[in-house]
């Protein structure tokens, strides 16, 4: 069964833009691993400054085996410390992580 997993991330107002930067910089990290099904990182557009990284999994089996893998510390690294350079600050003042199951919904053109 599908599972959501979803980083509440908050950052200060004018830190979005960098938040957006980091996630492009490491798109596709974690496209390969096995029970991985889909990723977007959602922009407030509103007065919020809590950004979503929703991240579905074929199960909850497949979630912890990559959050305990090499790839997940690799990918969470910044591009500046995979190159040997010093580590960025970090942009989020607070981050918190939801795990849902899809309760139902439609996706347009699937039968």
């Amino acid at each position: 069964m599908t599972i959501v997993k979803i980083n509440a991330i908050t950052v200060p107002a004018d830190s979005g833009d960098e938040l957006a930067h980091r996630f492009a910089a490491r798109a596709g990290a974690v496209d390969d691993q096995d029970g991985f099904e889909g990723f977007e990182l959602l922009r407030p557009d509103d007065e919020r400054t809590t950004w979503l990284v929703i991240t579905r999994w074929r199960d909850e089996e497949a979630f912890q085996a990559w959050v305990s893998s090499p790839a997940f510390a690799h990918g969470h690294r910044s591009a500046a410390e995979r190159a040997g350079e010093p580590t960025p600050p970090p942009i989020g003042v607070h981050s918190e992580v939801w795990s849902y199951t899809p309760a139902g919904g439609s996706t347009p053109g699937q039968p």
